[in-house]
C-alpha cells in the first residue's frame, strides 16, 4: 500500500515586482494560480482549485481537500525585481490527470516559466523494519491541528489522526483508494506514544481576501516536539504528511512538518521522508526557454533553498 504524489519545482522569473509579504508567501501564489487556472482550465478550474463533492466523501467530506499543495516558505518577506528568478515546490497528488499542464500553463501567465522539474515519489505505507522509539518532529511552518473541541496542541494522537486521515482522504480521492487499515486500532495504540519535550509557540498570520474583504487568521504553532513510545508503525504516516501537510491550510503551506528518529541506533538522524523521495526519483525537466538561456545551477533539485 503506497502513498503517491509528483513533487513538482517551478523555476521562474518575474514580469513586475512581486512582494511575497512574510507569511503570505503561498497566498500571492495562490492568487496567481486561481487567475491563471480561470483561464486556461475551463470546466475543471472547479475540480482543481474549488473542489466540492455532490456528496459526502471520505469522512464525511463536503468540501473535499485540493489535490495539491503549495510550500513557498523560502520566498516569505522577499522582494522579487523584474527579471530576477525565484521558484517554489508544489505538491500534486492527482497525478493520472492533465493537471500539472494546467499550472504550467497557468504560471506562465503570470510570470516567464523558466522550467518546471518533476519527482515522482512514492510513500510506503508499512511499518519500517527496524523499531524506532524517540523522533523530532519540527513543525516548520504555522499548523493548527483541529479537535472536536476545537484547536489543540502537538500531543502525538491528534498529530497522527490528523496526518493519517488527510493522507486517507487525498489517497481517497485522488489516489489509489482509501487506506486499508485498522482506524480504531491505530488511534488506540498511538495513545501510547508521550511528549517528551515541546518548544512551540504560536504565530499570528492574516490573510485578507480579495472577494469578501474580509481577514482571515492562517497563523498557528512553529518549533518541534520530541515523542517517545513503539512509533514503529506510525512512521509511515509522519512521512507522507511532510509531502502533504497537516492541519489547517496545508494548500497553502502551512503545516509543513519534518520528521527525524533520535534513537534507532542504524537510523539515527534519518528524515522519514528522504526514503521515498530518494529510491524513487524521476526527474524531468520541461522548459520553455530555449537550453543555453537556462542557469544549469538552478535545475538542482535542492537548489534555492529546497527543503522537501
Amino acid at each position: 500500500m503506497t502513498f503517491d504524489l509528483l513533487a513538482c519545482q517551478f523555476h521562474l522569473a518575474a514580469r513586475r515586482v512581486i512582494q511575497f509579504r512574510p507569511g503570505l508567501a503561498g497566498n500571492v501564489l495562490r492568487g496567481a494560480l486561481g487567475y491563471g487556472l480561470r483561464e486556461v482550465a475551463g470546466a475543471d478550474y472547479a475540480r482543481i482549485f474549488e473542489p466540492a463533492a455532490a456528496t459526502a466523501g471520505p469522512s464525511g467530506l463536503s468540501d473535499w481537500p485540493r489535490p495539491f499543495v503549495i510550500r513557498a516558505a523560502a520566498l516569505s518577506g522577499r522582494s522579487v525585481q523584474v527579471g530576477e528568478r525565484f521558484c517554489f515546490d508544489l505538491h500534486l497528488f492527482e497525478t493520472s490527470s492533465p493537471t500539472l499542464d494546467y499550472f504550467t500553463r497557468a504560471l506562465a501567465q503570470w510570470a516567464e516559466l523558466i522550467s518546471v522539474e518533476q519527482t515522482a515519489v512514492s510513500v510506503e505505507l508499512i511499518p519500517w523494519n527496524v523499531p524506532v522509539s524517540r523522533v523530532r518532529v519540527e513543525f516548520q511552518t504555522p499548523t493548527q491541528l483541529k479537535t472536536a473541541a476545537g484547536l489543540a496542541e502537538t500531543g502525538f494522537p491528534v498529530l497522527l489522526a490528523r496526518a493519517r486521515d488527510r493522507v486517507g482522504n487525498l489517497r481517497s480521492l485522488y489516489g489509489a483508494g482509501p487506506l486499508e487499515i485498522d482506524f480504531r486500532g491505530l488511534q488506540e495504540r498511538s495513545r501510547s506514544v508521550k511528549t517528551a519535550r515541546s518548544e512551540v509557540h504560536r504565530v499570528a498570520v492574516q490573510r485578507r481576501s480579495s472577494r469578501t474583504g474580509q481577514r482571515h487568521g492562517i497563523g498557528g504553532l512553529v518549533g518541534f516536539a520530541e515523542y517517545e513510545g513503539d512509533l514503529t508503525e506510525f512512521l509511515p504516516y509522519l512521512e507522507a504528511a511532510h509531502w502533504t501537510g497537516v492541519g489547517r491550510h496545508c494548500t497553502w503551506g502551512n503545516g509543513e512538518i519534518h520528521t527525524t528518529i533520535l534513537n534507532s541506533q542504524s537510523l539515527v538522524g534519518l528524515k522519514p521522508e528522504a526514503r521515498s523521495q530518494d529510491s524513487r526519483k524521476e526527474t524531468v525537466i520541461l522548459s520553455t526557454t530555449p537550453a543555453h538561456m537556462i542557469d544549469q545551477k538552478s535545475e538542482s533539485p535542492l537548489a534555492d533553498g529546497r527543503g522537501s
